[in-house]
């Protein structure tokens, strides 16, 4: 939430974070684990067609662990002309601006299916400021919601917040009115049941967990008796914002879920804009306000984007290698960030037909779609999990490297001149993909490398992940067949090649080729095979489980050539 500085003229800095200190917070569920492994990506106000698209193609695939959605609730419309009218819902049906109800249960089905989890925002301490029309053709004023709310279901008397509230009066901070929104009572059992019913109807489509929108101006006490109404235990993570010398910190909330670290996101402004060799030192210790493994941690968000306080996605480079840097250091569950391109900070998504947002295009320049940048990271995060760091190197300026724990190695170079060195990586010896696209970097025996780092770019590799396809000593009487397969997997899921001769397995899938993953969604391995031979051959996925699934029927079949090489380029049946 945050910005709704044309609301009212309360101005985006008098946001800052604050909450009551809380009292003996009552007794919530159990908070379910973070979406481990692999992290959150946000795609923020992506419509849910656009979301189920995007988790079959790119997330699942690329092993991201969850996507966070925005609010799907029914909202005040704006027309399309802003993107905060998503920030004031009318009501807890699902006619947002984005789809339907059943658009929305199709992209949970489908980024499911994908192995993508999936959280919804959710937007619980009030309700609107203005407007008296909703997406959903719906009518209501600010304290009145037929059907759902009335005037006495809101604090009252109606007070606003001030910006020295936030030091001096946690009460207001959680009791009076945020930018002029209707603020809800949530001590009161009849809101809280309302609340608890939208986000158990969304349990019920499958939702995994939520981002509590505006936590910070609700009293941790409210919102464990509305966990604790809660069906299963979803994830939840909450937008409590650091300010300085507040009268309540982010830590009072840890007992509810995980907090959003908004001091990470500025760290990293201060040290990609500045020098990087400090990095050796980063977390909590930095004047983080929750724990690691109490913190959802990002480089920008969709309001800090746009208020100054952190980098965005205009910082090109320097945002880049902070998200690199997130994804291979080990503080917190990392959240990449991708929204839609801006020049007007109030301005609304690509729209149409009222202010309905129309399909993300990530070639029209208008979406970011940065998230499909970290692909390769999202990888090296996975791999490395729960490892240290070790092998650090700094230049004493702008360039360092670390290892995660014999599993991974990065290197980040925020100058403006290639470096070339000999770095100790920490990793066995062997040939690996770089997982930032170009090229692979070759280990010795002795754990070294000479790797050259781009210019502003970066070069991480990590085991287990995809390497080079290497091409097979050919006989006399042998010629190198290559496969390429176009196949879409979701992650943990790897393809084979098996056949009806004995260097295919004998159609014995245990004894399968297995294809690289280095060119996805094109899977490639080259095999020795007789020459002058007629080969039949099919694809197999193997699954996490340990399941075998089969391409369809009829199988494949060629003749290899009397000498040389041969290619098959084929697409999954």
């Amino acid at each position: 939430m945050r910005s709704y500085k044309v609301i009212v003229t309360t101005v985006l800095s008098a946001l800052a974070s604050a909450v009551v200190v809380v009292p003996a917070v009552l007794s919530a569920p159990a908070q379910a684990a973070p979406p481990t492994p692999g992290p959150i990506v946000k795609l923020w106000n992506w419509n849910w067609n656009s979301v189920a698209r995007e988790c079959t193609d790119v997330l699942g695939p690329a092993g991201y662990g969850a996507v966070q959605v925005s609010p799907p609730s029914d909202s005040m419309s704006k027309g399309g002309s802003v993107w905060w009218d998503i920030y004031q819902p009318a009501r807890y049906t699902l006619n947002s601006k984005f789809g339907d109800e059943n658009a929305f249960r199709n992209m949970v089905n489908a980024c499911h299916a994908a192995g993508v989890k999936v959280h919804a925002d959710a937007v619980v301490n009030h309700m609107t400021g203005q407007g008296s029309r909703s997406y959903g053709g719906y009518d209501f004023g600010k304290y009145n919601y037929p059907g759902l709310y009335s005037s006495w279901d809101f604090h009252s008397p109606t007070c606003g917040i001030n910006s020295g509230d936030y030091a001096n009066d946690g009460w207001r901070v959680q009791n009076c009115e945020l930018v002029g929104l209707s603020d809800l009572n949530t001590g009161s059992d009849y809101v809280r049941n309302q609340i608890a019913g939208y986000l158990n109807k969304l349990t019920d489509l499958g939702v995994d967990g939520f981002r509590i929108d505006a936590a910070k101006h609700i009293n941790p006490g409210d919102l464990a008796a509305i966990k604790s109404k809660l069906r299963g235990s979803p994830y939840i993570h909450q937008e409590v914002i650091q300010g300085d010398n507040e009268a309540v910190t982010p830590s009072q909330y840890t007992g509810i879920g995980d907090v959003h670290e908004f001091v990470y996101g500025r760290k990293m402004k201060e040290q990609f804009t500045g020098q990087i060799k400090w990095l050796s030192t980063f977390g909590q210790s930095w004047g983080l306000s929750v724990p690691s493994d109490k913190a959802v941690v990002f480089v920008d968000n969709h309001d800090t984007e746009r208020n100054g306080s952190t980098l965005n996605y205009k910082y090109g480079d320097a945002y880049k290698l902070a998200n690199v840097f997130m994804l291979a250091w080990p503080y917190g569950t990392p959240r990449v960030y991708s929204g839609f391109t801006w020049n007007n900070s109030e301005g609304g998504p690509p729209s149409a037909n009222g202010g309905f947002v129309t399909d993300a295009d990530c070639g029209n320049g208008q979406w970011s779609c940065f998230h499909r940048q970290m692909s390769g990271m999202v990888g090296f995060n996975r791999a490395v999990a729960g490892t240290p760091v070790g092998n650090w190197y700094d230049n004493g300026n702008n360039v360092i490297a670390f290892s995660r724990g014999g599993k991974g190695w990065v290197a980040i170079n925020n100058e403006g001149g290639s470096v070339t060195r000999t770095f100790s990586t920490g990793l066995p010896a062997g040939t690996y993909a770089n997982d930032l696209g170009g090229g692979s970097v070759t280990v010795g025996s002795n754990g070294t490398a000479s790797v050259t780092v781009p210019a502003k770019g970066a070069v991480a590799i990590h085991t287990g992940g995809p390497g080079p396809s290497p091409t097979p000593t050919v006989n006399p009487g042998e010629v190198a067949a290559s496969f390429n397969a176009n196949v879409t997997t979701y992650y943990g899921q790897n393809v084979f090649v098996v056949g009806d001769v004995e260097e295919l397995g004998g159609w014995d899938p245990a004894k399968a080729v297995a294809l690289s993953s280095a060119s996805y969604p094109v899977w490639k391995a080259t095999v020795s095979l007789p020459s002058g031979t007629a080969v039949s051959y099919k694809y197999v996925k193997k699954n996490p489980d340990g399941s075998v699934t089969w391409e369809s029927d009829p199988n494949r079949s060629f003749t290899t050539p009397s000498g040389g090489a041969v290619t098959r380029d084929d697409t999954w049946r």
